[in-house]
């Protein structure tokens, strides 16, 4: 849980911890990190909601002419980065974007989580938690300062120095983090070469998606300080496994987990089984969302660790949904086929309002699979009911399209929006013309 701060408490320690510029940070529709800088002697204007930005420029927010909107911080982000720069500290705020009627903007990701929040407390439950873990890869920087596609180590799961040569890099990302007041639970290097894995501590839904939103930020960061380009980019390579950021679900009354039921079989609740059903009832609709750009479907293939069968198991990791062994409080759902690409923000509300789905309608929840799905037959997988997410950007767009449920919780604005960048990089994508193709078609044609 954040510390809530007041405006007094804000600016004693601006003033203490010799804050020069305060960055007003927020996400476009794309989950890429904005922010209007101001300098410290602004901030009590910014704490009064009286800071104003020009928000025809932000992807898929509004047009030309219904462009001024206000950022409103939410004090409880306030943070100090710990990086000195030459002009002294620099702060940040997380703020929600409000029209100039003082309404909340249908355009904004947070607002849509908190709008989808909202339905959780009408059901009954107090807190939905969320525990991301994101992982990236480390390449080197050429002579220019530019990224370039040599990973900075050839380890492996779990490896340590000398093959985890990013070691250090992690190390000081997560000395960095834990400065910031992150919980570290795990950090280790990944299956394949240069990539990496840090998790960190669950917390409500919309402070889980400032935390990613914030770890990405971070992570670029540091690893610039040690020479190195981080990247969230889901497939970077090809011939070795993607990166995900797995998310791990629950939701709770009061103190009590309302996933866990110790006289079920497998110490799951009904409300657990009927969220989980609404999860694989609502797959392909939020593929978009959880997987929004074209080379995230690089990854979501057979053979590299990425879920891309709809199916859920307490036993093996290969369907998209898992249930972790741990029971009481650490109940919870594993959804595995997320990329950390996405907008943190409407990844989360769109997870939510499945599983909400589920409960509201009671879906039934199938039998587990406990097999790998991998080397089952297509027999196999149509006999015990398993299909495939969508396999490219344009079918999980169509999927969401046709997603009732999704599709409100999103919004008009939203979903238009989105769509409307969505189907640009499809078709950029789709007429281009590759390297790979002119050497199997060039002379053979």
């Amino acid at each position: 849980m954040r510390k809530q701060y007041d405006k007094e408490e804000i600016l004693s320690q601006a003033e203490a911890s010799n804050v020069r510029y305060v960055r007003l940070q927020f996400t476009d529709l794309l989950g890429i990190v904005k922010n209007v800088e101001i300098p410290v002697d602004q901030l009590p204007k910014a704490l009064d909601n009286k800071m104003m930005f020009d928000g025809s420029s932000i992807e898929g927010f509004v047009r030309i002419e219904e462009s001024d909107m206000y950022l409103v911080p939410d004090l409880s982000t306030w943070l100090v980065f710990p990086w000195d720069t030459p002009q002294g500290k620099i702060a940040r705020l997380i703020c929600d974007i409000h029209l100039p009627d003082g309404s909340p903007f249908p355009g904004d990701p947070r607002s849509v989580l908190k709008n989808v929040l909202e339905r959780v407390k009408a059901l009954g439950f107090t807190s939905f938690n969320v525990g991301p873990e994101p992982e990236f890869f480390l390449f080197k920087i050429d002579e220019h300062g530019k990224p370039t596609d040599e990973v900075n180590d050839e380890g492996g799961y779990f490896d340590w120095a000398p093959l985890d040569l990013g070691e250090n890099c992690r190390r000081d990302i997560v000395l960095t983090l834990e400065n910031m007041g992150f919980e570290i639970e795990a950090s280790h290097h990944e299956v394949a070469p240069g990539q990496h894995e840090i998790d960190f501590k669950y917390a409500d839904a919309v402070e889980a998606a400032d935390n990613i939103a914030t770890f990405r930020l971070v992570v670029k960061t540091v690893a610039r300080q040690h020479g190195l380009h981080a990247t969230f980019m889901p497939k970077p390579v090809y011939g070795i496994n993607g990166s995900g950021m797995h998310q791990h679900l629950s939701l709770f009354k009061g103190n009590e987990n309302a996933f866990y039921d110790e006289s079920d079989e497998l110490g799951l609740s009904t409300t657990a089984r009927h969220f989980l059903a609404g999860v694989l009832e609502h797959a392909a609709g939020f593929t978009a969302i959880c997987n929004p750009t074209v080379n995230s479907y690089k990854r979501l293939v057979p053979g590299y660790e990425a879920p891309c069968y709809v199916a859920w198991s307490a036993k093996n990791r290969s369907p998209l949904v898992r249930v972790p062994a741990a029971r009481g409080l650490s109940t919870r759902i594993e959804v595995r086929s997320p990329d950390p690409s996405c907008n943190p923000y409407l990844s989360i509300a769109t997870l939510l309002a499945s599983g909400l789905d589920g409960i509201e309608r009671e879906l039934k929840l199938g039998d587990p699979v406990n097999r790998n799905i991998y080397i089952m037959t297509e027999t196999e997988k149509e006999e015990a009911g398993i299909h495939s997410l969508p396999a490219s950007l344009n079918d999980a767009m169509e999927a969401l399209v046709n997603d009732e449920v999704l599709s409100k919780a999103l919004g008009s604005h939203v979903l238009v929006h989105f769509l409307e960048a969505k189907k640009i990089e499809w078709n950029m994508y789709r007429t281009q013309v590759t390297e790979w193709e002119r050497d199997q078609y060039l002379s053979l044609y």
